[in-house]
Parts: C-alpha cells; structure tokens; sequence
C-alpha cells in the first residue's frame, strides 16, 4: 500500500524551471554554507562566524553558525541532488529569513549597502522549491517512481 506522507514527500513537477533554480541556488548556498563551516572562501568557519553571530545577538553564536551552516551547505548538496527538496526548501527559507531580519533588513534593499537583496532572492528561490518540488532531473523523482509502483 502506498503512503501517501512518503509519496508526496517526493513527487513533483516534470518541468525543466525548478532545475535551473535547484542548480544555481545549490552551488550558491554550499559555498556560503563552506565559509561558515570550514572557513573557505573567504569566510571565518565555525569559530569566528558564531562569535559574529553571538556578537549580532544570536545567541548562542557557535550553535547558530552551525546550524545556518549546515542549513546552507548540505541543503546546497540536496538541492544539487533534487532529494528531500520540498523540505529542503522550506528550511532554506527560513534560515533566508532570519539573514534578512537579523543581518540585512536595517540596511535597506541594496546589496551595495549590505541591504537584504541577495537574502530575498535567495528566499523566492527556497520558496519556490519548496512550492514545486525538485523537478523532472533529480532523486526525488526517482524514488517517487519508487514508491508509487509498490
């Protein structure tokens, strides 16, 4: 008997759009996720991001840099993959979101002022993910054929 809580997990649209959203945001969110976790890239890993972090009141830093962290970096790899990405997306957005309001909203829209843009666009990316499902080229889709034939 099929599960439906399995099955709708998975299932998604056969179009081509969530692909070229999937991508893009993937190698977006791993290399924001790597520079959090291990520090490259520019960025200060796990150490010096959650004592930013603590530093801007969320509190306790070191657990926050890991869990945006993780959020970013592995949710990047599942987005790549198409796997778990109506969930995927739903945590990415929220992680967006509190990069928005806890970093960026007081300095405006702009990116040249450190504004939240990048954040909101990334935020309509991890929305309309979530919305969609994976698309036609992913994992998701595989294992839904999967589970339906049971």
């Amino acid at each position: 008997m099929k599960n439906p809580l399995t099955t709708h997990a998975f299932v998604s649209s056969t179009a081509l759009a969530p692909l070229a959203l999937r991508l893009v945001a993937g190698i977006i969110f791993i290399a924001h996720g790597a520079q959090k976790l291990f520090g490259v890239f520019g960025g200060y890993g796990l150490e010096g991001t959650g004592q930013w972090m603590a530093s801007i009141g969320l509190e306790p830093g070191y657990l926050m840099a890991l869990m945006a962290g993780s959020a970013e970096f592995f949710g990047g790899i599942f987005l790549l993959l198409g796997l778990l990405t109506r969930a995927n997306g739903a945590v990415l957005s929220i992680t967006m979101l509190v990069a928005i309001f806890a970093v960026h909203f007081e300095n405006g829209l702009f990116m040249s002022n450190n504004g939240y843009e990048f954040a909101l666009a990334l935020l309509a990316i991890s929305i309309s993910i979530a919305i969609s499902g994976a698309g036609r080229f992913s994992l998701d889709n595989v294992l839904s054929k999967r589970f339906n034939t049971q």
